[in-house]
């Protein structure tokens, strides 16, 4: 069968097209469970409307015609120039290239072992479909019933001109208000004749009220926003000041319009009419509330359910002698958000201070490492940033959204999910987890979202490279740049399961060696993710609230690399039947790790259940702290309780193998602990095996010990040290048996995080018990440390020191540092060189606040030899004496503080 008849329901594929009673949130939708998804598992299949050219960081796409489309379209405002990106002339790479599957990315998916000598390449991009333009159909159109009865040229999801990076907030000031007409636009009367009538009311400017200190930004919190365009959120309230060519009197007649996209309608929500004084449509409606000479006040109520977007303005009048309307003017759009303070908008949080974290905080905390080595590293969301707005719309944009879909929270997730990482759609972030990053950015090495951003806006392509932690950092910056209340979490061996079952299951042969080709099936250290604050009301009551949201791309959504919202509540009961996506996220926190054993027969059998192995611990940062937040119990009941293993059990019978606890055995004797000393990279290390015999007998173990190296996602390299030992226990004794590895032993074979699997197997002489057990350690990395050398104060230079010491007898070779800050620093690189084996540098950096208050400057290092190198210090910014600036000061912490963080 074609890809594309497997992949879209409108080319008969296996499943019907949606009805038109589905709304565009119910896209991409996996189902119950994910039994009715296309098996695409292998398969590099584009998604229709990939509309950037490939990246030229990926060579492995064949090579293509040229495209030449023409566009038309007919619009009621003046017309705004498509983004040329949408019909790329695509640059066909040299010949002989092969398209290769996203999943023989090693280090990514199980069963792709790693090999020392072998330079692995990087995650290969799909090629763009080429059809995804003919006729004018876009994605939506052959996915969603309600979509697909638009008109053939369906212009209302065509984006607007994008502008490079947004306005130029460091340059416009208190001048920007007060706007007049721009001399380029014409305006109308009843005479038709270019004229204006004498006595028509003329508006000869407007003044929204929006700059950063003014009211209307305060009031919606949006006054941290490096823009000086109007920025609101709906269903609130606000302010604006027209300017009129004489007094506003009782007969004339007053309107203001809001238009977004290239065909705007009233039916859609994409024009909206608001007479003033006269109440309009859908919630939206505008007051008088001052008359004065030549300068009319309005107070405007919007809709709480208002397409979020980049609107056009005008304002139209009618009078006796005619009528008029206000040009428009790029200086009066208005940016309209979701509120989580409005009680009517589906996304509103009742607490002031999850919305102060969730929305507000534009830096955090994001958690690495394993359970019992839990590191921590500051990420800058910088969702205020210059520039970011723009670019998180235009991601909207790049996937063809309609704007009548963008008023649904669900929906919006539901994209950014899948535009954040890059597969199907070219969108934001290239996925690497092959230890090669020679052709972009180690994920590692990124210390905040607004670099990748700008410049996905800038250049249309990919960012190379990202991991989990940099998709869930970009999404989060995304969601609260929109106004959604959202959160990183971080789950400590989180499972990864790639056949439904959910269960992770694990395969040995007769002498209890994993036999990785079978092994599919992978337990991350850990995984980071994103919760979201929303009601769900395409599902029961009950399950409103936190919704997980996951950009890394794992496994197919109904064929698309996507994940999510999932009801966090359907995951704790086991409700994999819940859309979206629950059987995945369920099997990330709460399956159970199957040990299965070869048999002499070639058959496989059920040695060893571990119910508390997978989700262990998830966390997020707290809220107005630095601390760590545990949130387990809002994803599972408490581990062994009756509750949790009814959600297991219940799932299970939900998946692929639901008789698996059917058949399991169950003879412990003898149990099995494992220890690792926290180590630091470059340094020896030992790790001990305890064995403790429950029983009232002797018991003799046969014990085998195999030692690799593994990425974090579980993947794991070929042995490199092994033990094999026997040992006698006498009745309720333990055993300990340690195994030392110097760091020359480990050195050769270390890959990202630096961690590694020890593998345990045994078996008790004296009954049939198996013993098995795995447990990754990691090896702890340096911090920087960063002195603030002087005050910092808005518009005056400031300098930072920034103190490195290598751990390592070996020499770091092109070392990068990274510096960032939201309202401290944009982006910036520092090539330092090489760094000798065991030296210490010091660095010094001047940057410029440009917003006051509490803030954090994060800093970076990365070479071939050591990555996963941060520092973070606080800083209290200082208005400037006499100047106009944001009066948000959050945080109580002092000035040019190191934040002590677990490495």
């Amino acid at each position: 069968m074609d890809i594309h008849q497997a992949r879209f329901p409108i080319q008969k594929a296996a499943r019907g097209p949606l009805s038109g009673n589905d709304t565009c949130r119910n896209l991409l939708h996996r189902g119950e469970g994910a039994s009715d998804a296309p098996s695409l598992a292998g398969v590099s299949i584009p998604r229709t409307g990939s509309l950037a050219p490939p990246s030229p960081l990926i060579n492995h796409l064949p090579a293509r015609p040229k495209l030449s489309i023409r566009a038309a379209a007919v619009s009621p405002v003046p017309s705004v120039p498509t983004c040329d990106l949408f019909h790329p002339e695509m640059a066909a790479p040299s010949s002989g290239m092969t398209t290769s599957s996203p999943r023989s990315d090693v280090g990514r998916w199980g069963g792709n072992t790693w090999q020392p000598p072998m330079t692995p390449s990087p995650e290969t991009e799909p090629e763009p479909d080429r059809n995804a333009r003919q006729g004018g159909r876009s994605f939506w159109a052959h996915c969603c019933g309600c979509c697909s009865c638009q008109n053939a040229i369906d212009e209302d999801r065509r984006p607007e001109h994008r502008r490079d990076l947004g306005s130029n907030f460091r340059d416009r000031g208190p001048s920007s208000r007060g706007r007049r007409p721009d001399s380029r636009f014409s305006t109308v009367d009843t005479a038709r004749n270019g004229t204006i009538q004498e006595g028509t009311l003329v508006v000869t400017g407007v003044d929204l009220l929006s700059s950063p200190w003014d009211r209307n930004r305060q009031e919606h919190h949006t006054n941290e926003f490096e823009y000086n365009e109007l920025i609101i959120r709906r269903g609130q309230p606000f302010n604006m000041v027209l300017f009129l060519s004489r007094p506003y009197e009782s007969s004339d007649r007053v309107t203001l319009e809001l238009f977004i996209g290239n065909n705007p309608e009233v039916g859609k929500g994409t024009h909206v009419i608001i007479p003033v004084g006269q109440g309009g449509s859908g919630g939206w409606k505008a007051q008088v509330t001052k008359s004065s000479g030549n300068n009319l006040n309005l107070r405007v109520h919007t809709c709480p359910n208002a397409i979020i977007g980049k609107f056009q303005f005008t304002v139209r009048t009618h009078s006796e002698a005619g009528e008029f309307q206000l040009p428009f003017d790029p200086c009066n759009e208005i940016y309209i958000l979701f509120n989580p303070w409005c009680p009517e908008d589906t996304v509103y949080v009742d607490r002031e201070d999850w919305r102060q974290e969730y929305v507000l905080n534009e830096s955090g905390r994001i958690y690495y490492g394993t359970e019992a080595q839990v590191g921590e590293r500051t990420w800058n969301y910088g969702q205020f940033d210059q520039g970011v707005l723009d670019a998180c719309l235009y991601i909207l944009d790049r996937r063809g959204m309609p704007y009548g879909g963008r008023r649904d929270p669900i929906s919006v997730c539901r994209v950014v999910s899948a535009m954040v990482n890059s597969l199907d759609d070219s969108g934001i972030l290239i996925g690497n987890w092959s230890g090669n990053y020679s052709r972009g950015t180690n994920p590692s090495a990124w210390v905040g979202s607004v670099e990748i951003l700008l410049s996905y806006l800038r250049t249309g392509l990919p960012v190379p490279y990202g991991q989990c932690w940099v998709f869930a950092g970009v999404t989060t910056t995304v969601l609260r740049c929109l106004g959604l209340a959202t959160r990183t979490i971080t789950n400590f061996n989180s499972a990864h399961d790639t056949d439904t079952s959910l269960t992770m299951d694990i395969y040995f042969d007769e002498n209890m060696k994993p036999l990785e080709h079978l092994n599919h099936d992978s337990v991350w250290n850990f995984h980071v993710w994103n919760d979201c604050w929303m009601k769900r009301p395409d599902l029961p009551s009950g399950f409103d609230g936190w919704q997980v949201v996951d950009a890394t791309p794992q496994e197919t959504s109904s064929g698309i690399f996507c994940c999510g919202p999932c009801s966090v509540q359907s995951i704790k009961n086991g409700l994999v039947y819940m859309k979206y996506d629950t059987p995945f996220i369920f099997a990330e926190v709460n399956s159970d790790k199957i040990y299965w054993q070869r048999q002499s027969d070639g058959s496989f059998k059920i040695v060893y259940v571990e119910e508390k192995a997978i989700g262990s611990l998830v966390v997020t940062k707290a809220v107005g702290s630095n601390m760590q937040e545990v949130v387990s119990h809002i994803y599972k009941h408490p581990e062994g309780s009756e509750e949790e293993r009814k959600a297991v059990e219940t799932a299970a019978a939900h998946g692929s193998k639901p008789n698996v606890y059917a058949i399991r055995d169950s003879a412990e004797d003898v149990a099995l602990q494992v220890e690792a000393q926290d180590a630091v990279m470059g340094q020896d290390l030992t790790i001990c095996v305890v064995l403790t015999n429950c029983s009232s007998s002797p018991r003799t173990v046969k014990l085998h010990l195999y030692l690799s190296v593994t990425f974090y996602t579980g993947v794991s390299g070929s042995v490199f040290k092994e033990s094999k030992k026997e040992v006698v226990l006498a009745p309720g004794a333990s055993e300990r048996t340690a195994m030392p590895v110097a760091y020359k032993e480990y050195r050769v074979h270390l890959v990202d995080q630096g961690t590694m699997l020890l593998n345990v197997s045994g078996h008790v002489k004296e009954n049939t018990q198996v013993l098995a057990k795995q447990h990754t350690f990691r090896l702890r990395t340096p911090d920087l440390s960063l002195t603030l050398l002087r005050a910092a104060v808005v518009g005056q230079e400031c300098e930072v020191q920034i103190v490195f010491q290598n751990p390592l007898p070996v020499t770091l070779t092109n070392v990068v540092f990274r510096l960032e800050g939201s309202g401290l620093q944009r982006p910036k690189a520092l090539n330092a060189g090489d760094i000798g084996g065991d030296k210490r540098v010091t660095l010094r950096q001047t940057f410029v606040p440009v917003r006051p208050g509490s803030r954090q400057l994060i800093a970076s290092l990365d070479s071939p030899q050591l990555s996963q190198v941060h520092g973070v210090i606080q800083v209290d910014v200082a208005p400037a004496a006499g100047g106009r600036d944001s009066s948000d000061t959050r945080g109580n912490g002092h000035s040019g503080e190191t934040i002590p963080m677990a490495s």
